[in-house]
C-alpha cells in the first residue's frame, strides 16, 4: 500500500504550515449542461431526451426555503448558482479565509436506479473537479464520486483516479440503500484503503423511501436534522460488522452530519458490547476504540452548548485529534472560521481543528 500512495502525482501545493484546512466545499454545475463536455454522446443524448432517474420517489418534495442548493444569498455569481463560479468563491471564502487546502464535495451524481447512467454521471463529475475546480486552483482537492451500489464499477472509479494526488477521499453519502458495513460493500472499502483514501461520508440519501425510519417529516427543521441520523446508522454499521478489523488502517469522516452525538453513542454501544458481545465475537476491541482510532468528524454544524466552553469539554472527549474544520460554503448554514466556535481555544487545539488533523487524514505533504 506504501509503494501505492508513494507513486501518485504529486502536485505543487500551497504551503499547510499556516492558514486553513476546509473539508466541506460545494462546487456545483453551472446549469443542466455542466457535464455535457466530459460525458459521452450516447448519455448526453439519454439526458436529453429521458432526463436522470434518481431513487426519491417525485412525491418527495422539497422545502422553499432549500430551494435552490440551500444557498446563502450572497453566494449568487451573474449566470450560475453558488459554487458554480471559482471566482466568487475565491473572494469570499478562500482568499479571505487563508484556506491552504479545500476538499471539493460534489453533492450530484451519487446514485440512481440506472447504475449505467450513474456511474457514467460519477466518472464525469470527477473529471468536472479536476478540469474547472483543482486544476486552475492549486488549493483545491476532488472527491473520487462513486456509485456505491454498483460495486465492480466503484472500485474501478478508485482504481483509475488513484496515482492522482489531486483526489484526496472516496465519497459516499450517509443514506445509502443499505448500511456500509454489509458485505457487498467491502470491496470499495477494500480498495479506499488500499489506496490510502479516506472514505469521505457526507450528509446525503441516496437510497428511495422517506426521510426518517419512522415516516416522513412534518417540518423543515426535522428534515434538516434527521439526514444526520444516517450517519449514527452508518458508523454502527462499520463497527459491528468487523470492517475496521479488516482494514485497520481505513479511515471515514463523517461530514456535515454533526459531531457530538458521537460521544453517547460510544458509551451505549460499549455497554451494549459488554452485555452482548458474543453477537459479534469477532469483533477485537470495545467499539469506542474504533471511533476513536477510525473515525473523523466535521466540525459543520456544530452543536454548540449555550455556555461556549463547555464546547472544549465536548471536543476532549470526541477528542481534538478526531475533528476537522469544515465551512460548508456556499450553503445558508457556512460556518465563517473567524466567528465558528464562541469557545476559548487554546492554540495548540486551534492548530489540530483548522489544518494539522486534516494534514493527517488527507495525507498532506
Amino acid at each position: 500500500m506504501n509503494d501505492t500512495i508513494a507513486s501518485r502525482k504529486q502536485p505543487v501545493r500551497s504551503p499547510s504550515s499556516a492558514g486553513i484546512a476546509d473539508c466541506d466545499i460545494h462546487p456545483t454545475l453551472k446549469d443542466r449542461y455542466g457535464l455535457h463536455p466530459y460525458l459521452s454522446k450516447r448519455w448526453r443524448d439519454h439526458l436529453d431526451q429521458y432526463g436522470e432517474l434518481g431513487f426519491a420517489p417525485s412525491s418527495a418534495g422539497f422545502y422553499d426555503s432549500y430551494i435552490p442548493w440551500s444557498c446563502r444569498r450572497d453566494a449568487w455569481p451573474a449566470g450560475g448558482p453558488p459554487g458554480s463560479d471559482l471566482a466568487l468563491m475565491r473572494k469570499q471564502h478562500l482568499d479571505p479565509n487563508n484556506v491552504v487546502f479545500g476538499v471539493l464535495e460534489p453533492m450530484d451524481a451519487q446514485g440512481g436506479r440506472n447504475l449505467d447512467l450513474s456511474n457514467a454521471l460519477a466518472a464525469a463529475l470527477n473529471d468536472w473537479q479536476i478540469a474547472e475546480f483543482v486544476e486552475p486552483e492549486d488549493r483545491l482537492r476532488a472527491s473520487v464520486v462513486i456509485v456505491p451500489d454498483d460495486a465492480v464499477a466503484a472500485v474501478a472509479e478508485i482504481e483509475q483516479r488513484a496515482l492522482d494526488a489531486r483526489f484526496v477521499q472516496v465519497q459516499i453519502f450517509a443514506g445509502t440503500t443499505e448500511p456500509l458495513g454489509h458485505r457487498r460493500f467491502r470491496p470499495i472499502l477494500e480498495a479506499a484503503a488500499h489506496h490510502g483514501f479516506p472514505v469521505g461520508m457526507h450528509i446525503g440519501v441516496t437510497r428511495c423511501g422517506a426521510r426518517t425510519a419512522s415516516g416522513w417529516p412534518s417540518y423543515y427543521c426535522e428534515d434538516h436534522l434527521v439526514l444526520t441520523f444516517a450517519a449514527q446508522s452508518q458508523v454502527m454499521s462499520l463497527i459491528l460488522d468487523g470492517v475496521f478489523d479488516q482494514l485497520p488502517s481505513l479511515k471515514v469522516i463523517i461530514i456535515e452530519c454533526g459531531c457530538t452525538w458521537s460521544i453517547g453513542l460510544g458509551h451505549r454501544l460499549d455497554m451494549l458490547w459488554r452485555r452482548m458481545g458474543s453477537e459479534v465475537a469477532s469483533l477485537k476491541h470495545p467499539p469506542s476504540h474504533y471511533l476513536h482510532q477510525n473515525f473523523y468528524f466535521s466540525t459543520q454544524p456544530v452543536e454548540e452548548p449555550d455556555n461556549p466552553e463547555e464546547l472544549n469539554y465536548l471536543f476532549e472527549q470526541i477528542g481534538w485529534d478526531r475533528l476537522i474544520y469544515a465551512s460548508d460554503y456556499p450553503h445558508w448554514d457556512f460556518d465563517d472560521p473567524r466567528y465558528a466556535f464562541k469557545a476559548r481555544i487554546s492554540e495548540e487545539h486551534k492548530a489540530m481543528l483548522f489544518r494539522e488533523n486534516a494534514k493527517k487524514v488527507y495525507r498532506i505533504l
